[in-house]
């Protein structure tokens, strides 16, 4: 089985953002980059269909050079191969998809698994445009997942219950928290990642379709209403708390 798994480098959620000169970018300084939670469940799934059904798996990422960070826990983890879109520019979610679905084209992965959404952007599009510039189907948010020769079937995850869809290879899927148990990687494979090799290829040629056009840090508004312990203090404070800030 050919199988494709794609991941994303994303900021700490514990890092302290600020935004850059341009006002519509993320100031890199001091930023520690890491691999996108969700798909940490897309490689374990990748290499957990691997152990079953035999084949390889390769790994890649749209992202500038520091990316190749992401591509070597991946490694670590047991990833054949790994690709690096070389891409500075840190373009939209569509030449981003365009590029994944070029590198599709040219492979002939059987699936290509995703992490349901990237925590930075959130914009959690990705695998269904990859699926429509392939023409796959697409099963999104799988929290379950089997495959059976040509067969997938798969739970999903939806408001208020779960989802049970079928659909044949090849076809997208978006791996959502609790389709499995990530695998920790060993200090021996961490050290041999470092060494591997990371096939790299140019940035898809499409057109930037959406902008950032500018970046703030949401505000931190406080009343500083001052009281004491009085009786009609403690009684404006009780009807505040339940009038204005409704939390009572």
């Amino acid at each position: 089985m050919n199988i494709l798994v794609c991941i994303s480098q994303v900021p700490d959620t514990t890092t302290r953002v600020t935004v850059g000169a341009d006002g519509s970018s993320i100031n890199p300084a001091g930023v520690k980059f890491i691999l996108n939670p969700y798909d940490e469940f897309a490689i374990e799934e990748g290499l957990r269909l691997k152990e079953k059904n035999g084949g390889t798996v390769t790994t890649v990422t749209v992202g500038p050079d520091t990316a190749k960070e992401v591509l070597r826990t991946a490694l670590a983890m047991g990833s054949d191969t790994a690709v690096l879109v070389k891409d500075e520019a840190r373009s939209d979610s569509f030449v981003i998809s365009s590029a994944i679905a070029e590198l599709a084209t040219e492979t002939s992965p059987d699936v290509i698994i995703f992490g349901r959404q990237s925590i930075d952007f959130d914009s959690f599009v990705v695998p269904s445009m990859v699926a429509e510039l392939l023409g796959w189907p697409n099963v999104s948010m799988a929290s379950t997942l089997t495959i059976d020769g040509t067969n997938v079937t798969a739970e999903r995850d939806i408001e208020g219950g779960k989802e049970m869809v079928s659909s044949t290879l090849p076809c997208v899927i978006s791996a959502q928290k609790g389709l499995n148990d990530p695998r920790y990687p060993k200090l021996p494979d961490i050290m041999k990642a470092k060494s591997k090799p990371i096939a790299e290829r140019a940035a898809s040629s499409a057109s930037i379709r959406v902008a950032t056009v500018g970046m703030t840090l949401p505000e931190t508004k406080r009343m500083n209403k001052m009281m004491s312990d009085s009786e009609a203090d403690i009684e404006q404070l009780v009807r505040l708390l339940h009038e204005e800030a409704k939390v009572i």
